[in-house]
């Protein structure tokens, strides 16, 4: 867990003594116009929200100063902190928006106007599949990054302070904050961010379980550092005898990765004896080779326990040699990669999260990790690059929009999709019953097509019904076939031009193949071999066979000796058509349904 700093732990209410402090905690950041700037935007808060106060008693302006805090932090620009100053403005004072556009910029404006967008939304999450919706369909709400910034600041300092709320609205924003949150940060290659809002998640939703990880993990902390001073002095001693120059740094697990393991190896944390790890850094390939020669020999690797990812790269780029040994009864995981491949493994696309994410729905896709590694450059030199976010966007949403319902379910539907799609996707029923509706707040007619992140509500009259207008406008399967099958069962006028198709389709089939047999049957007549004595029983014979049920079809009645073709019918056995009959071509399926008929002869009979 973090340490307090100025931003997690403002005791401080003056409000001059806090923007002073701002500036001494961070100093060389900014420069005098970006120190102007922030200033005045400070002021602007003071003015509009000066006198609030918050449900636990604090002035309402400590929670956006820590936030720009924690943007100054990463090292965000003037028009950030101003932003984090007034990211909730818009919620207090609604109609500011032209008057910060003029103070700040269309910039800061922007920002602010996003944010309280994102803020504004019940964000529910019921599975992995819907999180990452989520994740992609606010990225799709913006197009300037460092409103997920801004926003990921405002999370991790409500989470920071979330001990005045009661232990229902704890649970759910820690749910929010695992789900959407965490990852998102993840994602952006904030790995310090996503930890920690991981850490108070788990302290907030399972606060047993975080008790009992931190009272483990804070037992005998001296005793485990001089485990790990010893196995650093042995490995860069060993290394110095060889003339490699190392950096070695200790790893600890932070909470919510000991509590994963605990549930995926059904562990108690106490017996868990891989909680910290040891990472090796030296110059060349060739030296990460020669030290997991020299680690084990000092200590006996674990078996199976060794992965070459220098030979053999992962998918998503990452390089790193991986091993457990048993140092002093205990294991102990070491990584060894050159600093080029450490700074591919934090900064590309090799972070905690793509590397090390576990089998779920949430596993990461190859095509997607471009994504990212542009995501983590945006994060330093695009930050306000129109153009770059909205191709970002393109790639990260493909062919889909994600819409939410007014309780804050989110429906991934294609584009082009509109308000009955949408009605289909929440329930079969609310589909039946829609006659309007509404995006974000406004009436739109129920065919327009829909927009990414637009808060979609369906208008139902119980005495509404699909009809032939909705089957022509909509895009999804499901729509598609619920109108459908409630038209053909319900709409005397409604003609299934599927199923004329599909019929004539297989009339025309079926026409092919009884002309082939009727050619058949005519040739076999034509040909065959004329004989005064041959007689013809009346009986219809398939192979040698006369002993089943027949029916003489009445519409060509055949007679005996001309040629002939039969099909089983579903009531009366075989019914037998003339060759030439064009009425056995439109029986339905007859291409399935024939059978090779002909007539028992008497001349066959007496030999």
């Amino acid at each position: 867990m973090k340490t307090e700093t100025f931003e997690t732990n403002t005791k401080e209410h003056d409000p001059q003594v806090l923007i002073d402090t701002f500036f001494t905690t961070y100093p060389d950041l900014y420069n005098e116009d970006d120190e102007k700037k922030i200033r005045s935007a400070w002021n602007f808060l003071l003015e509009r929200t000066g006198e609030m106060k918050r449900s636990c008693g604090l002035p309402y302006y400590l929670h956006p100063m820590r936030v720009s805090c924690i943007l100054a932090k990463t090292r965000l620009g003037a028009d950030s902190i101003c932003s984090g100053f007034l990211h909730n403005i818009l919620d207090v004072v609604p109609d500011c928006y032209d008057e910060i556009e003029k103070e700040f910029g269309s910039d800061v404006a922007k920002l602010c106007s996003q944010t309280s967008k994102i803020t504004s939304l019940r964000i529910k999450s019921n599975s992995l599949q819907q999180a990452d919706a989520i994740r992609k369909m606010l990225f799709a709400m913006v197009d300037d990054i460092r409103v997920i910034l801004i926003k990921l600041a405002d999370r991790l300092d409500r989470m920071r302070n979330l001990k005045s709320v009661s232990p229902d609205a704890q649970r759910e924003v820690a749910r929010e904050v695992i789900d959407i949150w965490a990852p998102l940060a993840s994602r952006l290659g904030m790995n310090d961010v996503k930890n920690e809002l991981e850490d108070l998640s788990l302290k907030y939703s399972n606060p047993a379980a975080f008790q009992q990880i931190k009272s483990i993990v804070s037992l005998k902390i001296d005793e485990r550092q001089e485990y790990l001073d010893k196995a650093v002095k042995k490995i860069s001693s060993a290394a110095l005898k060889q003339n490699i120059e190392v950096k070695i740094s200790s790893r600890a697990k932070h909470f919510y990765s000991i509590y994963q393991k605990m549930r995926k190896r059904n562990k108690e944390v106490a017996e868990l004896f891989d909680l910290l790890a040891l990472r090796i850094i030296c110059s060349t390939e060739n030296e990460c080779y020669t030290l997991i020669g020299i680690v084990h020999s000092l200590w006996k690797p674990m078996e199976g326990r060794f992965k070459d990812y220098i030979a053999m790269p992962k998918s998503n780029g990452y390089q790193s040699l991986h091993t457990t040994v048993i140092c002093e009864g205990k294991p102990l995981e070491i990584q060894i990669r050159t600093q080029n491949m450490h700074n591919v493994a934090e900064h590309g696309v090799a972070s905690h999260w793509l590397y090390k994410k576990g089998t779920n729905h949430d596993m990461v896709k190859a095509q997607d990790l471009s994504i990212f590694n542009q995501l983590r450059e945006l994060r330093d030199e695009h930050l306000s690059d129109e153009n770059f976010f909205q191709e970002l966007k393109d790639e990260l949403l493909g062919d889909s929009i994600y819409v939410f319902t007014p309780n804050g379910d989110v429906k991934q539907l294609p584009a082009g999709s509109n308000a009955i799609d949408f009605a289909y996707a929440i329930h079969s029923g609310v589909g039946e019953k829609i006659v309007g509706a509404k995006a974000d707040g406004k009436i739109i007619p129920i065919t327009a097509e829909l927009k990414n992140t637009q808060i979609v509500e369906v208008l139902t009259n119980p005495q509404a019904h699909p009809t032939q207008a909705q089957l022509k406008a909509v895009k999804t399967g499901k729509a598609r076939q619920k109108i459908h099958s409630w038209l053909v069962a319900n709409d005397d006028t409604f003609l299934d031009k599927d199923a004329i198709a599909k019929r004539e389709a297989e009339i025309q089939a079926n026409n092919l193949h009884s002309m082939q047999v009727m050619q058949q049957r005519a040739a076999e007549g034509k040909h065959r071999k004329k004989k005064e004595e041959v007689n013809y029983t009346g009986l219809i014979k398939i192979g040698d066979t006369t002993n089943f049920m027949v029916t003489i079809a009445k519409c060509c009645s055949p007679v005996p000796g001309e040629p002939i073709v039969g099909y089983v019918s579903r009531n009366r056995g075989i019914t037998v058509h003339a060759a030439t009959c064009t009425t056995f071509q439109r029986i339905p399926d007859i291409k399935n349904r024939s059978v090779e008929v002909s007539w028992d002869r008497s001349e066959e009979k007496k030999k």
